[in-house]
């Protein structure tokens, strides 16, 4: 459902349109389009965002899916503080915010999701391995990785768990920039998404 901010059906908001707090990481608009593609999201989908950050997935997916159920869990209380006032910039009414560490606070959520968003987390084999136990048969998962450690153990840990049609995609993006009197293209840092299916 379009909100007044951003009065389309399709995802892709501008980066300069959520509030934003100095070392908190947002996804950009590139990736998040690669995210949510990645996690099959249905009108009435139940998702867990772990590591919100800046709350742009739970934001866009809100807006996507009006019926849907969007837990985004932030371990920070004043970044959970900025999720809530993004999610109240754009109008988007079905997001709770779950303040807590996964996995341990993962156990206060009595709802399984059919999709997980894993963004962040200190230790992600272990944030995988609880969430796939309660993620329902067919649900998909979508982890983000940053350098190779992180991308070795989210990929050990989906082939740990059987998942199926495992997919890895590295981003390479650039945007037209300008510097000075030019533009230019500068490259956005690169990033790899992972996603796996528990199987039905």
């Amino acid at each position: 459902m379009p909100s007044s901010l951003w009065p389309f059906v399709t995802p892709g908001i501008p980066d300069h349109l959520f509030d934003r707090l100095p070392g908190i990481p947002l996804s950009p608009r590139e990736m998040r389009l690669l995210l949510l593609s990645q996690l099959r999201l249905r009108a009435n989908s139940i998702l867990w965002d772990i590591g919100a950050g800046t709350g742009t997935i739970p934001v866009e997916a809100g807006l996507l899916c009006p019926q849907g159920q969007i837990v985004a869990i932030e371990r920070d209380e004043e970044v959970a503080s900025l999720i809530r006032r993004n999610c109240q910039k754009f109008g988007v009414e079905n997001v709770e915010i779950l303040e807590g560490s996964a996995p341990e606070c993962l156990t206060q959520l009595r709802t399984a999701p059919d999709c997980v968003c894993i963004e962040g987390g200190r230790s992600l084999k272990i944030i995988l391995q609880a969430v796939w136990q309660r993620l329902q048969p067919g649900g998909h998962v979508v982890a983000t990785a940053s350098n190779f450690e992180m991308l070795y153990a989210i990929s050990e840990g989906l082939a740990e768990l059987q998942a199926r049609n495992v997919e890895v995609v590295q981003s390479a993006i650039n945007r037209l920039e300008t510097r000075g009197n030019r533009q230019v293209f500068a490259a956005v840092d690169p990033i790899y998404i992972l996603s796996g299916e528990k199987a039905d």
